[in-house]
């Protein structure tokens, strides 16, 4: 049995900081055409406003295909596990109803 390090206030400590904390990422994939034919790099600077980050399905270095994104938590540390699942939720909701105005715009 090996011994991990553990703070009461911060959780088990690992070596990418990232994970400190509950080290939690709670996403879901979601299809955002109107989003994508707008602008990637404006559905990236939403997400950056929300606390949320796209990734593409395969992964954080896999790149994006299509219009279908991973869509996750930003922070892990300070805050709760409810607090990270719902920023994630009310983020996701409103790229959905953004997206929806996107497609409208560009016909689709």
């Amino acid at each position: 049995v090996k011994d991990f390090a553990l703070s009461e206030q911060y959780g088990y400590i690992h070596s990418c900081p990232t994970n400190l904390g509950t080290g939690m990422r709670a996403s879901v994939h979601v299809d955002l055409p109107g989003w994508t034919k707008e602008s990637v790099d404006k559905l990236k600077a939403r997400c950056e406003e929300l606390c949320i980050q796209p990734r593409g399905t395969r992964g954080e270095s896999g790149g994006q295909t299509g219009c279908t994104y991973d869509i996750s938590n930003k922070h892990r540390l300070g805050y709760s596990e409810v607090q990270l699942v719902q920023v994630m939720i009310d983020g996701v909701n409103t790229l959905w109803k953004e997206d929806l105005e996107w497609q409208k715009k560009h016909g689709m």
